[in-house]
């Protein structure tokens, strides 16, 4: 998120899930401005933080995944091949994850932009103490802008026997209130909009599960307000070696935060505290109702052994840590070595053919923006946040020279919780379509929450919690129907050169053909198609059988909305969106 959670939080949202009206917006700003003429100075990180390294664990095949993943292999399967299961939905979403805690024997690592603190997250963080009491090794790395007010009660996991939890890139200042976070953006402002937007979960280096899906209850379903439309993917095999290691070099980075250097005395003391009272109350009593539907197995995880994998060659790119500044340096120092995006643990297995165009990549996006450039017949994108700056529109432009159809999937702007960053795509939304690309923009009524991405290996996608907006946040790329990308960037200048992303190319017809048919089945019901009519006007044309009529102005968008989004979208350059 970085600058836009900045912008947003000052002018309509505090993050992609909340909103944050005006009038409090402008008391934290003049708190924060009072605070820093008071102090005259801001605050600065701990120094000479002990960071003990940790690595993940060796001999994963000695595990009982370790041995579920080598028995599931076929004969026929490449030995550099992976195993991979397309999770559609929020049901598996939860239950994959709580599969992976349930079965771990070894090691669990997260890592994630955002843990919030509600029903659903607790139920699985529950799950991750009844792990760690069982002797399994915990590590929860987490970027630092969410860890206040009642999300930073997730910090309390640091003070449970057998997990480690570090924060990413923390902001400095007290933790207390929103005003000081705010006090913080504004002295640090350069560097607090850059964050690690990582979305990972790995149990004993054997299986993991990888997309754009943070963790809270408008991820899994669970939001009266507002539910994000997501997917995932578990992984197995060689693949999850390389997704690992991308968690070490994070994990033992300058950058990461042990929770207690973080976090006065009296402060740990009272979460400490805190936690121990609520803890004794929860294993006593059973678990809250969380509002989701519960999976088809009665314990609430999925059955890792009916998983229906894809065995595929695949490649991980994934951002340096180093594309973060430390505190009080504007870039990363020159001592640092500015690794690749492509991460191969072993050079005796070779990326799949269809992928080397990114193995030259400096990031995530530059990689993806190579393999577009290499499309020769059809690409699909699907993007929540999707600002395409000069170097997209280059890579688009290429593509389209070579008639290769362009799909792309984003929000609308009622459908986007982020209206701020609707503004970078809107504003480009013309040329594209005079380019000849097929633009699609999700539909926010609740209804389509049980549609979208219904598709998939795991079965369908389960149904909605109740009336709430549906917001697209998909990040998938389809190649030529054989190649797929998935992970947590977003098809944007910012996820191109201010936060670190991390996806995984799986080179595949068949795993290809379900993420495709996943978004086209959805697209005729779920999105407005938008086009050009004989005299060059933008046009929304109404979705299949949805009885609404073709609009001429940003369908189901408030006015308000279509005012905010004509004064302010153009105040903003693509690189701060």
């Amino acid at each position: 998120m970085g600058y836009k959670a900045a912008m947003t939080a000052f002018i309509s949202t505090s993050s992609r899930l909340r909103p944050l009206r005006r009038p409090k917006c402008l008391a934290l700003l003049a708190g924060a401005f009072i605070a820093l003429l008071l102090t005259g100075c801001a605050a600065s990180l701990p120094k000479d933080v002990e960071r003990p390294v940790s690595t993940a664990l060796s001999q994963p095949q000695s595990t009982e995944l370790g041995l579920l993943v080598s028995q599931a292999r076929p004969a026929r399967a490449k030995p550099d091949a992976s195993a991979f299961a397309l999770l559609s939905g929020p049901r598996h979403a939860l239950s994959s994850r709580m599969a992976l805690v349930e079965n771990a024997q070894k090691t669990l690592d997260l890592q994630y932009y955002a843990i919030h603190a509600d029903q659903s997250t607790g139920r699985l963080l529950r799950a991750v103490v009844q792990a760690a009491r069982r002797g399994v090794r915990v590590r929860v790395l987490l970027d630092d802008f969410h860890s206040t007010g009642p999300d930073a009660q997730v910090m309390r996991l640091a003070f449970v026997p057998n997990v480690e939890m570090r924060m990413f890139n923390p902001l400095a200042g007290s933790r207390a209130s929103t005003i000081g976070r705010a006090w913080t953006l504004l002295t640090d402002f350069q560097r607090a909009q850059q964050r690690m937007h990582n979305k990972l979960f790995v149990a004993d280096n054997t299986l993991a599960v990888i997309g754009g899906r943070n963790l809270g209850d408008a991820y899994f379903d669970a939001s009266n307000v507002g539910n994000f439309v997501d997917l995932d993917v578990l992984a197995g095999g060689p693949v999850v070696k390389d997704l690992s290691r991308s968690f070490d070099r994070y994990w033992n980075n300058v950058r990461a935060y042990p929770v207690q250097s973080l976090i006065s005395e009296p402060d740990l003391l009272k979460l400490k505290t805190q936690f121990d009272q609520e803890d004794a109350k929860t294993e006593a009593a059973p678990a809250p109702d969380t509002g989701i539907a519960e999976p088809e197995s009665e314990g609430g995880s999925m059955n890792l052994n009916q998983i229906p994998w894809i065995w595929a060659q695949a490649m991980v790119l994934a951002d340096s840590p180093t594309k973060i500044p430390a505190e009080g340096a504007e870039r990363s120092a020159a001592s640092e070595h500015a690794e690749s995006a492509v991460l191969k643990a072993d050079d005796a297995y070779s990326p799949p053919p269809s992928a080397t165009p990114a193995l030259n990549a400096e990031s995530v996006v530059d990689g993806l923006l190579a393999l577009i450039r290499s499309a020769r017949q059809d690409l699909l994108v699907v993007s929540p946040y999707f600002v395409p700056g000069t170097e997209i529109m280059d890579a688009f432009r290429a593509a389209r020279s070579k008639g290769v159809r362009i799909r792309v999937l984003t929000n609308s702007l009622a459908s986007n919780d982020a209206p701020l960053a609707h503004a970078g795509y809107a504003r480009h939304r013309k040329a594209l379509l005079e380019m000849g690309i097929e633009l699609h923009e999700m539909r926010s009524e609740a209804a389509n929450v049980r549609s979208a991405l219904r598709a998939g290996t795991t079965g369908s996608s389960g149904g909605s919690a109740g009336a709430s907006r549906a917001m697209l946040h998909t990040k998938l790329l389809v190649i030529d129907g054989r190649l797929v990308a998935v992970g947590s960037m977003n098809l944007d200048m910012r996820s191109q050169l201010q936060n670190t992303e991390i996806a995984v190319l799986i080179a595949s017809r068949r795993f290809s053909q379900l993420a495709g048919d996943s978004i086209d089945e959805s697209l005729p019901e779920n999105s407005w198609r938008v086009d050009l009519d004989p005299k060059g006007k933008l046009v929304w044309r109404a979705p299949l059988d949805s009885g609404l009529r073709d609009s001429y102005s940003e369908p189901d968008a408030s006015l308000g909305l279509r005012l905010m989004l004509q004064l302010l979208g153009p105040l903003a350059p693509d690189s701060l969106l």
